[in-house]
């Protein structure tokens, strides 16, 4: 008798499929730290290709690019021209790749992870079983467990459902968060040869895809502060580039504020990633500025500012990526004064700590 022989499914890959996903994961990562400069990232890509082969006699580069412009990844930016720009496709699969990138390695916890430590009329059942309340849902009671106390507690020969035998599942409140995420992009996020505002880039298109996804009743604003400082769409920020600016803390925590003050949540935070010092304050329709050491004008403004904050229950995260004692010091009184959190990190740990430090703020009680 012939029977079944069962073994492992190894699906049949299309080499070429197998060629293009592997070159779409470089130049997204090329993408960013050209800041969406398609032809730069292509000239990288082919230059990557000469050294390590990455491409074949059956698949080469001119079949990379075509396949990009059929799949929607690319576009023609101007019809009389060869130039490619990004569409909103390419742009969404950047956000997706940074946040497998840095959400993917952060440890998983379990489910509920991102709930407040409250009870009530929420969205994910806890499994816990009690007593019905008024306000109570009609889809949270349990109605096996309910018929079984009504058929214990009433001995009549008539069925009688009361409110002290019905039960419910328990379910936690998902606490909604609104969230400002402030992006440094003074001159100094590239000096001495290092690249700190890509990593800062990866990060804040990361977490816009989470919440996006993840937590939609949630709400995240970019925004970015040089000499001044404004909003950015999400959509933006694969193009976000340095400029030759001072830096500005107290116009972002400005807008930051004036944004949070017209979400209608309860919980609210400012995530604020910055390498340097505050060297910048706008006066009128001038700018008062120095480099040199900490100002003593600037620093108090910036003080302020963080009291003003916790008064309003607006705690600041600051993501310092600075060595500098002295600099330390000023983020630790700002901090102090705030009574938020800061963290002194490297470029490589930025991601984890801003998203475990995301998850741990919807933690917060809910006023």
């Amino acid at each position: 008798m012939l029977g079944n022989r069962f073994t492992k499914y190894i699906p049949m890959l299309d080499q070429n499929t197998a060629d293009f996903d592997k070159l779409l994961n470089v130049l997204r990562q090329l993408l960013t730290y050209t800041s969406g400069d398609v032809r730069e990232a292509l000239e990288w890509l082919t230059d990557l290709d000469k050294q390590y082969n990455l491409t074949n006699n059956q698949y080469g580069m001119g079949d990379f690019i075509n396949d990009l412009k059929d799949k929607g990844f690319l576009e023609q930016e101007n019809p009389n021209t060869d130039d490619l720009k990004m569409t909103p496709k390419m742009e969404k699969t950047i956000r997706q790749k940074s946040l497998e990138d840095i959400f993917g390695k952060i440890k998983k916890s379990k489910r509920g992870n991102h709930k407040s430590n409250f009870g009530g009329n929420g969205d994910e059942p806890t499994g816990d079983i009690r007593p019905y309340q008024f306000g109570d849902k009609p889809e949270q009671i349990l109605m096996t467990e309910s018929l079984r106390n009504a058929q214990i507690n009433n001995y009549s020969e008539d069925f009688l459902l009361q409110e002290s035998d019905i039960e419910v599942m328990e379910q936690e409140y998902q606490a909604q968060t609104s969230t400002v995420l402030m992006i440094d992009i003074s001159h100094s996020m590239i000096l001495y040869g290092e690249d700190r505002i890509t990593p800062a880039k990866r990060v804040a298109m990361a977490l816009s895809e989470l919440i996006m996804t993840r937590y939609p009743k949630d709400t995240l604003d970019v925004i970015v502060f040089g000499n001044d400082a404004w909003q950015i769409q999400v959509k933006d920020l694969p193009y976000l580039e340095v400029g030759p600016y001072h830096t500005n803390t107290v116009a972002g925590l400005e807008l930051a504020m004036d944004i949070l003050r017209r979400r209608k949540n309860s919980n609210k935070n400012i995530f604020m990633i910055t390498d340097g010092k505050p060297t910048c304050l706008k006066e009128g329709l001038t700018y008062y500025k120095n480099s040199f050491g900490l100002d003593k004008k600037i620093v108090n403004k910036c003080y302020n500012y963080a009291a003003q904050c916790r008064r309003i229950n607006i705690p600041i995260t600051t993501f310092m990526i600075a060595q500098d004692p002295y600099l330390q010091e000023y983020v630790k009184e700002f901090t102090a004064i705030n009574k938020g959190k800061a963290f002194y990190t490297s470029l490589d740990g930025l991601g984890d700590f801003i998203f475990e430090d995301y998850e741990r703020n919807k933690k917060r009680k809910v006023r």
